[in-house]
């Protein structure tokens, strides 16, 4: 019987982050608290910049686009967003879209396997990917209850079952 596999990957729904961003600018425009703040957000490639008068009301602006990742399934694992920074007269915080597992992680990841999951289970790196084979379909959903059950700082998912 030929080796099960699947790949271990690190992707992003572009059209569900557009749907995040345009959320959140929606909210902004409506929201009493955010009148006359000059709140605003936008996409550019990989980056997120929002912009405000304020520090707490930046701030704002990146809670209500984690809330709104949230409710489309997308990780906040995926969003790097770094401190407010003034910016002549308005505050402005930068995010970045993270995408792809480097190779660091995904030899952690096949260590984690390695030395934590069931015997016979292979692990290798592929670019952005790690391809995890066995010929037991039990130790690869194991792997994966493992690898769910550990604090990984990217998302993770699970493609090309077979």
């Amino acid at each position: 019987m030929a080796d099960s596999s699947f790949d271990i990957v690190s992707k992003v729904e572009w059209q569900e982050v557009d749907n995040a961003i345009n959320q959140t600018s929606r909210e902004i425009a409506t929201r009493f608290d955010f009148k006359g703040v000059g709140g605003e957000i936008s996409r550019s490639g990989e980056k997120i910049e929002m912009k405000a008068n304020g520090e707490e009301r930046v701030r704002a602006i990146l809670d209500v686009l984690q809330t709104k990742f949230i409710k489309r399934g997308l990780s906040l694992k995926a969003l790097d967003a770094g401190e407010p920074q003034l910016s002549g007269k308005e505050y402005k915080i930068f995010a970045n879209v993270k995408e792809g597992i480097t190779t660091e992680d995904a030899k952690k990841v096949a260590k984690i396997i390695r030395d934590e999951g069931p015997k016979g289970v292979k692990a290798q790196v592929q670019g952005d990917e790690l391809r995890v084979s066995s010929k037991s379909r039990d130790d690869l959903q194991a792997v994966q209850a493992l690898l769910k059950g550990k604090d990984l700082d990217f998302a993770v998912q699970y493609v090309n079952y077979r």
